[in-house]
């Protein structure tokens, strides 16, 4: 019964805070581009994983390469004013090692998970999905911190790199 007590407080914990990059992009048809519409996917991938624990808090929706220093203030305040200890962070891969190392240091008893995807969401054969439930189940297990969770692995924040060459985390 003890266990079932922890898995119910770990669940009413967890805050996923949404930034936009590539996981919540969509196809412009009109423009053949990718683009925000002002919603997230983070919603309905939780609803197709069956998922009903995490707040879901947006904070902003751009390309991560748009994001500023006032942009990634903005993310650190939301981190640190919110009263779940456990925190996921969908973030654009483009910048996320520059999200990740300004978080460090600056983020106290909380364990602290970006990830994201690099193929929307949208899209079909993303990576969106099996990221954000990696980052859904560190957050909740890591002891506090700041990590990335991309490609079925997790990276301390002094860690995260991007390969251009393969598309993927080091």
């Amino acid at each position: 019964m003890a266990h079932l007590s922890y898995v119910q407080e770990a669940k009413m914990d967890v805050l996923i805070l949404t930034t936009g990059g590539t996981i919540d992009k969509v196809h412009d048809v009109r423009t053949e581009t990718l683009v925000f519409d002002g919603s997230t996917a983070v919603s309905d991938i939780l609803k197709y994983g069956r998922i009903e624990f995490p707040r879901v808090e947006s904070l902003m929706s751009i390309d991560s390469l748009d994001m500023t220093a006032d942009h990634r203030d903005a993310i650190l305040r939301a981190v640190i004013d919110a009263p779940e200890k456990n925190i996921v962070i969908t973030h654009g891969t483009g910048t996320m090692e520059q999200t990740a190392q300004h978080l460090l240091g600056h983020v106290r008893g909380k364990t602290v998970v970006l990830t994201g995807a690099m193929r929307p969401q949208s899209l079909w054969r993303s990576d969106a999905e099996f990221n954000l439930g990696g980052a859904l189940i560190a957050a909740q297990t890591l002891p506090h911190g700041i990590y990335a969770v991309m490609n079925g692995c997790v990276i301390p924040a002094r860690d995260v790199r991007k390969n251009l060459q393969t598309g993927r985390f080091i």
